[in-house]
């Protein structure tokens, strides 16, 4: 599965890109996945794939726990969809679904490394493998 999170902001902190690459090594033996950052929206649309499903984090987002993101992430790949757009950041985007982690606001980076948390963890539970080491 090709996955593709696009963090729109002003600023990302090192940290949090410090923290997502060590996610993207964890990730690569699961999924194809690539942070794409962008300072405005208007560039979304010139980088996002049309045939991407298409999902969105904001508040107003529908809650759902990680074993939910899990099968989610299964059944996608068993229903053969291969290219998913996780929007950060977007105020106006045209999505498929929408996602919350919480009812409170955060910084986009963080928001962003924990979209990359939550995915490796999906992984984890899907391959039956402990998440803690």
């Amino acid at each position: 599965m090709k996955i593709k999170v696009y963090a729109i902001g002003e600023k990302l902190e090192k940290f949090y890109l410090e923290a997502i690459k060590e996610y993207e090594k964890r990730l690569s033996r699961y999924c194809n996945i690539e942070l794409i950052y962008l300072k405005k929206e208007d560039q979304l649309q010139k980088k996002l794939n049309p045939n991407s499903y298409v999902i969105v984090v904001s508040i107003a987002g529908k809650t759902i726990s990680s074993e939910e993101l899990a099968s989610t992430i299964d059944h996608w790949a068993s229903s053969g969809l291969s290219d998913v757009s996780v929007l950060i950041g977007a105020t106006r985007p045209k999505c498929n679904e929408s996602l919350t982690f919480s009812q409170m606001e955060m910084d986009f980076g963080l928001q962003t490394l924990i979209v990359f948390e939550q995915i490796y963890r999906a992984y984890r539970i899907i391959n039956n493998h402990p998440y803690h080491k």
